[in-house]
């Protein structure tokens, strides 16, 4: 296996990589969950109603350009967050694992629950002012505004600003909910992608390769986003809010259910969807293939006794 940096800047790689395909969709799910955000449900917008016409959209009124607003932030949220993920996952299980039951081969579900957690936590908590900026980016629109509307030139101008208005506090604001968004998700993306694999090639005889990692993929990814939509929504609220509109996490729940439903926190599920089903499925059959790569390059240039260590 590779060292802990190895997996680490694999995890990046192959994140960087799934968010090229997959960021329109982000920027439709963002806008879905803005779009109405605390009025009444007979008086919201419906400037975008799905993934696809989310998409069309946005490219018909502001261009490419317009779709891919906060790419740059993207691409660094991704590296800290899946090289967290994918780097600490499984040093974390593999120590866990030795020190409750002496084998660090053991599989458990809670184990692996927990440090699929944890490293999520850790690569969420590194991330959260680009994520932060890149909310605030995608969100506007000088065509078919919803939320509210920060006009910042590029991310730089974004963390200048916030930084300069808010300080340090400011490029955390909602690092809470970021937080428990990314604990649901990553406790449960990984361990679902390693048990469906060693399901599928215990029972249909699956082998390593493309189509037992898309397999595996598929079923990590529907999991994620069924069990991550409602925290991501509220971040996404929390993150572009201007001023003290939500106190905290479960004010922001209360507040956006109390006003539109409780259906609201599944706003945007659709392009979420199509945006994680596809980035996770590349995300994780990247890595593998990255990893690879990874632990080639390593073997090549550290001494053999400093991977039997790691």
């Amino acid at each position: 296996m590779s060292t802990t940096a190895g997996a680490f800047l694999a995890g990046g790689i192959a994140a960087c990589g799934a968010v090229t395909a997959t960021h329109p969709f982000e920027t439709v799910k963002i806008r879905m969950q803005l779009q109405g955000e605390l009025q009444d449900k007979g008086h919201q917008p419906h400037h975008y109603r799905g993934p696809v016409h989310g998409v069309s959209v946005i490219v018909r009124n502001e261009g490419l350009r317009g779709i891919y607003r906060g790419i740059g932030c993207a691409y660094i949220y991704q590296v800290l967050l899946n090289g967290c993920r994918l780097g600490f996952y499984e040093p974390m299980r593999h120590g866990l694992s030795t020190l409750i039951f002496k084998d660090g081969n053991k599989q458990s579900l809670g184990i692996n629950m927990f440090c699929g957690a944890g490293s999520g936590i850790m690569g969420a908590a590194a991330g959260s002012p680009f994520f932060l900026v890149k909310t605030r980016l995608q969100s506007y629109s000088p065509f078919l505004p919803v939320g509210t509307q920060h006009r910042y030139r590029n991310a730089w101008d974004g963390m200048s600003q916030i930084f300069r208005t808010e300080g340090v506090r400011g490029l955390y604001r909602g690092v809470g909910a970021a937080m428990i968004r990314t604990g649901f998700g990553s406790s449960v993306q990984l361990p679902t992608y390693f048990f469906a694999k060693r399901r599928l090639m215990r029972h249909l005889g699956m082998e390593e390769g493309a189509p037992l990692h898309l397999a595996s993929s598929t079923a990590s990814g529907f999991v994620v986003c069924v069990v991550m939509h409602p925290p991501d929504t509220i971040m996404s609220r929390m993150y572009n809010q201007n001023g003290n509109l939500y106190k905290g996490v479960f004010d922001c729940l209360g507040k956006t259910i109390r006003a539109e439903g409780f259906f609201a926190i599944y706003k945007g599920f659709l392009p979420h969807l199509a945006r994680i089903l596809p980035h996770t499925i590349l995300t994780l059959t990247l890595a593998e293939q990255t990893n690879k790569l990874v632990k080639k390059l390593e073997g090549r240039l550290l001494p053999s006794a400093a991977l039997k260590t790691v």
